[in-house]
């Protein structure tokens, strides 16, 4: 089934609406948000990664929310509320730069607590998913929604880098509120039906224990599962630690302006909608585990790109652009392959509650990865930092190496692993 007749489904078609459009205003606001830390208040490299870090920071209680979340029957709207949550959030940042009241304490408020509504949103989202496409359809669908975040970052940087210039970083983030309206609105008119409940014997906090403890549990035992996990852990704390001072570097160590640096990292996510879109080729004929395993490697290894910036003011925005070329070219080969995979071996009743440790997990981790380069920037310097980044993140590929993930050719080849009976 192609790409394109996903797109005619009515269903499909509004949900990739509203994906489209809100990771079109992330991207503007992950460009703004440190820069209105860094040029409005002059933060340091340790303060912006602890900004990051607490925008991921809620994600550490997903194991338990996505137990909960498996009792919902209308995934719907939890997602629908986590996206007005986050715009209501997001607004009271240029109201406060416009009566000259923004502080460091209020962007970390917000920012710990739209990461509360973005761990509520990702992990009711693969419950939601199941009900938009058959299993069939899996790498397809994966491989459209990739494109369009993708696309996202080619055009979101530019226009947020823009967008700071022209209107100053704290109003700029008014388009991320903005698209999370939009969003809500079109993922709301989804026609999904409700998805499966759970009808546990228990709504009681020991069974909501007990059912987090089964997703872990679930994870851990799972060949596949335990395996994609280790390595998107590993990946994530690495390439955390370098997005944390990567803005920091490109601004203060580079001298890029913030229009520079968005048109920097615009060109270089050209490779991003490129792995989206190829990816289902390569993989056709590669294989999802070989095919996986190169975007492993490629995806931190590209930070090395940024750390050998140097010269003029042209050849060092290239540099920073080349590395988001490859660095996006290779995270698209590796979450379209590995989301199919965990698509594909989840039962469905267990799909929050799995999700959710998953991302306690895999998500959990970059916060620390964040400050963890806040720290190192600030001990051994930022260039340094981005070297230990694209070194260590790229040993994440072990754990795909030694799984039977490098072996995988198409989805029917994890038949024996598909369900809760795990071999």
């Amino acid at each position: 089934m192609s790409s394109a007749s996903l797109l005619r489904e009515r269903r499909f078609r509004s949900f990739f609406v509203a994906h489209t459009v809100s990771q079109l205003g992330d991207r503007v606001s992950e460009l703004a948000f440190p820069l209105t830390a860094v040029l409005v208040l002059d933060a340091s490299a340790g303060q912006v990664a602890v900004l990051t870090a607490l925008v991921w920071l809620p994600n550490l209680a997903a194991v338990f929310l996505g137990a909960w979340i498996d009792r919902r029957p209308d995934k719907k709207a939890l997602m629908v509320a986590a996206d007005l949550a986050r715009a209501a959030l997001l607004v009271t940042v240029p109201l406060a730069y416009a009566f000259d009241a923004v502080t460091l304490v209020q962007l970390y408020l917000v920012a710990l607590l739209t990461g509360a509504f973005a761990t509520l949103f990702n992990t009711t989202y693969p419950a939601f998913f199941v009900q938009l496409v058959t299993r069939e359809r899996f790498i397809d669908a994966n491989s459209v929604l990739s494109a369009s975040r993708s696309a996202s970052f080619i055009a979101g940087p530019a226009v947020g880098g823009w967008l700071v210039q022209l209107l100053t970083a704290p109003f700029a983030i008014l388009v991320d509120a903005v698209s999370f309206l939009v969003s809500a609105l079109f993922v709301g008119r989804v026609t999904a039906p409700p998805a499966p409940a759970e009808t546990a014997d228990d709504a009681s906090p020991r069974g909501l224990w007990h059912q987090a403890r089964e997703g872990l549990g679930f994870i851990t035992r799972h060949p596949v599962l335990r395996a994609s996990l280790g390595s998107s852990t590993v990946v994530n704390f690495f390439t955390f630690a370098s997005a944390a001072v990567i803005i920091v570097f490109a601004s203060r160590q580079l001298g890029l302006s913030a229009g520079l640096i968005g048109l920097a990292l615009g060109i270089g996510s050209v490779g991003a909608l490129a792995g989206a879109v190829l990816a289902p080729s390569l993989t056709s004929r590669f294989g999802i585990g070989p095919v996986g395993m190169v975007g492993a490697v490629v995806f931190p290894a590209s930070i090395a790109l940024a750390a050998m910036a140097d010269g003029p003011v042209w050849a060092r925005a290239a540099m920073l652009g080349l590395s988001e070329v490859f660095s996006g070219f290779g995270v698209m080969l590796y979450d379209v392959n590995l989301n199919s995979v965990m698509t594909t071996v989840i039962p469905d009743g267990m799909r929050s509650r799995v999700g959710g440790a998953y991302a306690a997990v895999n998500y959990g981790i970059r916060p620390l990865g964040a400050l963890a380069g806040g720290a190192l920037g600030t001990w051994v310097g930022l260039r340094p930092t981005l070297w230990v980044a694209a070194v260590g993140g790229s040993l994440c590929v072990l754990w795909l190496a030694f799984s039977p993930i490098r072996s995988t050719r198409t989805l029917d080849d994890l038949a024996p692993y598909v369900g809760a009976g795990v071999p």
